[in-house]
């Protein structure tokens, strides 16, 4: 097997983004050819990876364009709601409740609908930008990590749950809420913290913004085609990816499988999961390696749905996403490392 090929579009995929300008600003296309490189590669060509890369990305792309349309219709409402709360309790607390809440919330209302409100939010507050793209990473991090306690959140969940659902686990709905929750929702808490120090005492006004970002129908639509390009492409970076994942992964330890996660940053963190765990592992190796996948997918824009469609919208480039989410995640994935590690558990 070719493995060699799939460890140079891996360093493609991680490195040309932070220095190539053209790569960072279609982003969506470069991922979407390296992704046809793996499958190439490894030749996995078929219908049914065709078919499934094609339909794969039609929910989520429909969830955007239509949540895009209603957001827009409401946008003068919306803004005037959020910076009346946000006045109201201060932009501190208020930076508090975003992160938190939608990270809390995310397991019943999808990650895909907690990332949406998030981005009608951050669109109607006059922060600078340091501090807004601060505020949609650490939202992002509580979102993709919180939508993992059901399995309505998001895909990597309900496939773990698949995947362990007979005996010795026997996995319900609340599995995961109670194998993982003890983790995560400290994690949700201390990011909306996190966001709340972070955060000014006072706003920047900055006049006009709203104009500025007031998508039109087409926006909308290409926003959304842009969604759909991306998922595309993970799609295929999973399925290019997966015999490499197949032929190491059993024979490597726990700690070891937590810190090879960290390629959740450039693949689908589902395509993973569905890899690695199985009802054979330990529940110390299910624990560190559903955590090592989510922390990891806030590292980077493709690592998670959320991270896509919160860059997408507010033009955030791929080399200020990892300036705060390599460093972020780097130091929650240790702070986690050390607490497995510690309690064995």
């Amino acid at each position: 097997m070719p493995f060699a090929g799939l460890y140079v579009v891996l360093l493609a995929a991680l490195c040309v983004p932070f220095f190539v300008k053209k790569v960072e600003e279609e982003l969506e296309v470069f991922l979407f050819l390296l992704g046809c490189c793996a499958v190439t590669i490894t030749s996995q060509w078929d219908m049914h990876l065709i078919k499934e890369a094609l339909t794969e990305p039609v929910k989520i792309t429909a969830a955007v364009f239509f949540a895009g349309l209603i957001f827009r219709i409401s946008q003068g409402s919306i803004a005037r709601n959020v910076n009346r709360v946000a006045n109201a309790i201060g932009i501190k607390f208020f930076a508090f409740l975003v992160i938190a809440g939608l990270g809390i919330v995310s397991s019943v209302i999808t990650a895909i609908i907690a990332a949406l409100v998030l981005v009608e939010i951050i669109t109607a507050l006059t922060l600078d930008r340091k501090s807004e793209i601060r505020l949609v990473i650490l939202a992002c991090f509580a979102i993709g990590m919180g939508a993992a306690l059901t399995p309505i959140g998001e895909p990597l969940s309900t496939i773990a749950l698949a995947k362990l659902r007979g005996a010795p686990y026997h996995a319900d709905f609340f599995f995961l809420l109670r194998v993982l929750g003890v983790y995560i929702v400290p994690g949700i808490l201390l990011f909306g913290l996190t966001g709340a120090v972070l955060m000014p005492l006072k706003r920047k006004e900055v006049h006009g913004l709203m104009e500025e970002r007031r998508e039109d129908v087409w926006g909308i639509l290409l926003r959304s085609g842009k969604v759909y390009l991306f998922v595309v492409a993970l799609v295929l970076l999973g399925q290019g990816f997966k015999p490499v994942i197949d032929t190491y992964v059993s024979k490597i330890p726990y700690q070891g499988l937590y810190w090879m996660n960290m390629l959740s940053a450039v693949l689908d963190n589902a395509t993973l999961a569905a890899a690695e765990i199985g009802p054979a592992m330990e529940l110390v190796q299910i624990k560190s390696t559903l955590l090592g996948l989510l922390i990891a997918g806030g590292m980077l824009i493709p690592g998670n749905i959320p991270n896509i469609i919160a860059a997408g919208k507010l033009k955030i480039k791929s080399s200020e996403w990892a300036m705060t989410g390599l460093p972020l995640g780097l130091a929650v994935m240790a702070a986690y490392f050390f607490f497995l590690t510690v309690t064995g558990q």
